[in-house]
């Protein structure tokens, strides 16, 4: 079976979709980085989907409860890299990313992923680097 590569950095954890998505694939990254977050205590999810054509409902879902789930693990979550065509699809099918924090590419995800980190930081006083 195919994996997706999870990758620490720093504070957070990296993940470059690299394949086309199929269901048990998402299924299985979302188990994956669920477990990752745990592990690494990371603070933030970056998701990189620039190599994904479609994206379709079920995907879709998937990328929500992600972050939904990432949310509850003190986690934040940017989708980097959509293609229009893809933001178009997902209008279409009704599906949107509450949630989820976007940004045009990996080097905007990270700048804002590390703004939206260190405003946490600033309000609970918490210290996560």
């Amino acid at each position: 079976m195919e994996k997706i590569p999870i990758i620490k950095i720093d504070r957070f954890l990296l993940v470059s979709i690299q394949v086309d998505m199929h269901d048990n694939l998402a299924l299985s990254l979302q188990d994956e980085l669920l477990t990752k977050i745990t592990a690494t205590g990371a603070k933030g999810v970056l998701i990189d989907i620039s190599m994904l054509d479609i994206v379709d409902s079920f995907i879709g879902r998937i990328l929500g409860s992600i972050a939904e789930m990432a949310k509850i693990l003190d986690a934040e979550v940017v989708v980097v890299g959509m293609r229009p065509a893809v933001a178009i699809t997902m209008v279409e099918l009704g599906l949107s990313l509450e949630g989820i924090r976007t940004a045009l590419d990996v080097d905007k995800g990270i700048k804002l992923l590390n703004t939206v980190l260190d405003e946490r930081e600033n309000i609970d006083g918490r210290v996560t680097r």
